[in-house]
């Protein structure tokens, strides 16, 4: 310790210590692990508001608030940087991440939320001060004062260049997706500027939870009834959770006889289980499993036929999540780690394939908003050889007169249809099956023969899925 006696603190307010909110605390750290582990927001979130509740500092509102907070905050991360931009003396890129996610909070709480004025600057102040220290908080502060002074609509309407003079940028920035992304999904899409802007904003509403009933295991009746369940739109094993809810707590889930499972996913399942076949109906398999939902809900329906499932999946930590996901499956099953480009099987051993691919994940921001920031245009480069390879493997491995089905969870055409396109140049032997009359009651799914489903349409993932038969 130093002998120097201490200066007498200054004339004028007593030093205040800042006030620690658990729910702001939480949704920083949130964010923090997002940007520097490159985690997902679904992964890390729940285990932290579980940890909140179990010392006490958490109900159920807080728990939403701090949802609210991150996710919104994700979603509209674009947006928030170009308001952001305009209130700083400096390029984002020099500002500490830390700093950033401070304020993008703070600027969520008085763009895209009912939080008074006064009470969002002063709570993402204290946030500040405990996170970054007394002098960042300053500098939080006067920014949120800037931006405070215009609400959403008047901030969009000083940082979007015009839709007449740049279509794509107007409205990357309205709808905070990249640029590349607007283009990719426009494109996809079709249409015209009603389209496009219904597909974006659907990306930017928060899901609904969506379990699924596992044949022979459970039943939607027994999942209805939970509080706030609904029955899903399209399959008959959907049910939504139309308020939330923590899934962890039905008993279904945590014995695994159900699941959380966006309905497109287990519409891809349905349409390929229930897909024609002439002959034998014994072996099916999964050829990309992991995680594990399709596959625990394709060998409920493979058991309930007699037939057999082997799941494949490369990576081993996911094999044992499809393993989990399995256990208790009440037919034959198999799970394999194995590369899926060099199979252990012998060809021709299956009648069903299905082969969903690793892809950009485009179909999913809804549910995980910030890929939509980690994604490059050049890592569909990267992605397309091996989802043209996985594809030749699904054909090799099917027999003659078997269907495979190629799905991906992107609506980009370079993930979808040119993949398709271009393996089929190489295989006169195989031909494209309509999907569309496989899934029953689903409306707008286009000329066919794939199918590509929409958050805006259909309320689901954005799906894509083709079947082929192997005829030779």
């Amino acid at each position: 310790m130093s002998d120097q006696p201490r200066r007498p603190r200054p004339a004028g307010k007593p030093y205040r210590r800042p006030q620690k909110d658990p729910v702001r605390i939480l949704a920083f750290e949130a964010l923090r692990a997002v940007d520097e582990r490159d985690a997902y927001a679904n992964l890390v979130l729940p285990p932290l508001l579980r940890k909140a509740r179990e010392k006490g500092d958490f109900d159920g509102r807080d728990a939403a608030l701090a949802t609210e907070l991150v996710y919104g905050t994700l979603r509209r991360q674009g947006t928030y940087d170009a308001v952001i931009s305009t209130c700083v003396d400096r390029p984002l890129r020099e500002v500490d991440p830390p700093v950033l996610d401070v304020l993008s909070l703070g600027v969520h709480q008085l763009l895209g939320t009912r939080i008074p004025t006064h009470a969002a600057v002063s709570a993402s102040v204290e946030l500040a001060r405990v996170v970054l220290g007394d002098g960042r908080a300053k500098f939080v502060n006067a920014v949120l004062r800037k931006v405070a002074q215009d609400d959403l609509d008047g901030w969009i309407a000083k940082v979007a260049p015009p839709y007449d003079e740049d279509p794509e940028d107007h409205l990357a920035v309205v709808h905070s997706h990249p640029r590349w992304v607007v283009s990719a999904l426009w494109d996809s899409l079709g249409g015209g500027r009603a389209a496009i802007e219904e597909l974006l904003e659907a990306d930017n509403e928060r899901p609904e939870v969506t379990l699924v009933a596992r044949p022979g295991r459970s039943t939607t009746d027994e999942l209805l009834r939970e509080e706030a369940a609904v029955a899903g739109r399209w399959s008959p094993y959907a049910v939504r959770l139309t308020e939330g809810g923590e899934p962890g707590a039905i008993e279904a889930v945590r014995e695994g006889r159900a699941g959380v499972q966006d309905e497109g996913s287990q519409l891809v399942a349905l349409a390929l289980a229930d897909a024609p076949l002439e002959g034998r109906d014994e072996k099916w398999l999964d050829g990309c499993a992991g995680p594990g939902g399709k596959a625990a809900l394709l060998a409920a329906l493979a058991a309930e036929r007699g037939a057999f499932l082997l799941a494949s999946e490369k990576q081993p930590h996911r094999a044992g999540l499809v393993a989990k996901a399995l256990d208790g499956n009440p037919g034959p099953y198999q799970v394999i780690a194995a590369d899926g480009t060099r199979p252990p099987w012998r060809p021709g051993s299956f009648d069903r394939v299905l082969m969903d691919v690793p892809c950009t994940g485009l179909g999913a921001l809804r549910r995980r908003p910030e890929a939509r920031w980690r994604r490059r245009p050049e890592d569909l480069d990267g992605f397309a050889p091996l989802q043209r390879g996985l594809l030749h493997t699904a054909l090799d491995s099917v027999r003659v007169g078997g269907i495979v089905g190629y799905a991906t969870c992107s609506p980009h055409l370079a993930e979808t249809r040119a993949v398709v396109a271009d393996v089929l140049k190489q295989r006169p032997e195989a031909e494209l099956v309509d999907a569309r009359p496989l899934l029953p009651g689903v409306p707008d799914l286009g000329d066919g023969p794939d199918v590509q489903l929409w958050p805006h349409r259909h309320g689901t993932d954005a799906m894509y899925l083709a079947l082929i038969r192997r005829t030779g």
